[in-house]
């Protein structure tokens, strides 16, 4: 399948466990905890088989890595040149809150970077789906996708995303070298989305994320103009190393605003 085909596989998969997670938020359900203290709930695991089983039936030779199946062992994972990195709900907390920040996330990683990536918000019956090459799409609830790319140049002031259920309390000394600007808090790979589709500038995550929280995210970002980078400018990079944890990193619309130079690294 090209790009475009792949994409439009992804999207309907994405919203078919978009619907088995809605199915859940709509009705009381029980939540438990990770040994990081991260909340889990039936919702995850129901998105997790959705997509797991759909993509094993779309590509059975591509392997796959998920939040919730994350134990594979790094000397497997090491010899992945291609494979599925997906988080079958990215926003577990924003769910527990019922504020509806919420996506569900699948990525195709190729050599260390993804390719391609869908990141659909159940809420909102929303998807936003990006490939290497191609434009970066937004599919409302009427069914028709529609181009969107970032904000070239940005708004005067910037406007900047930042974690709802992760606060930074650095994070305004951290961003004293952008000057004035608007902060805005939102959960999950939204924040991405938004920088994607113009609405906002700058997203800094100046906080822990894992490697399946961005990659498809990234994806859309890329398709849409826009770029994903560690504070040292460096691409963000997937399943280099044993843990998945994201170096910090910086999510932008404009690249000839210097935004690594800005953010101060003290």
């Amino acid at each position: 399948m090209n790009p475009e085909q792949l994409m439009t596989e992804l999207a309907s998969i994405a919203r078919e466990a978009g619907r088995a997670i809605l199915d859940i938020y709509d009705r009381e359900f029980d939540v438990s905890f990770k040994d990081d203290r991260s909340p889990l709930t039936e919702a995850d695991l129901a998105s997790h088989v959705v997509i797991r089983d759909a993509l094993l039936a779309l590509t059975p030779d591509i392997p796959l890595l998920s939040e919730e199946s994350a134990s594979i062992p790094w000397q497997e994972r090491s010899r992945w040149r291609e494979y599925w990195l997906i988080d079958p709900l990215d926003g577990t907390k924003e769910f527990v809150n019922r504020n509806g920040e919420f996506t569900v996330n699948i990525a195709l990683i190729r050599d260390h970077y993804p390719v391609l990536g869908v990141v659909h918000v159940p809420v909102q019956s929303v998807t936003y789906a990006g490939a290497a090459g191609t434009s970066c799409t937004r599919q409302d609830s009427d069914g028709k996708p529609r181009a969107v790319q970032v904000r070239v140049p940005p708004a005067q002031p910037p406007v900047l995303i930042g974690s709802r259920s992760h606060a930074n309390p650095d994070l305004a000394r951290r961003l004293s070298g952008i000057g004035p600007h608007e902060l805005v808090s939102m959960g999950s790979s939204l924040k991405f989305c938004l920088v994607a589709e113009g609405k906002a500038d700058l997203y800094p995550r100046l906080g822990p994320t894992s490697e399946w929280d961005t990659a498809a995210a990234q994806a859309v970002v890329e398709a849409a103009g826009g770029g994903v980078v560690t504070l040292q400018g460096d691409r963000l990079a997937y399943n280099t190393r044993e843990s998945v944890l994201n170096p910090e990193f910086l999510v932008f619309g404009d690249a000839s605003q210097g935004w690594c130079t800005k953010v101060a690294a003290t």
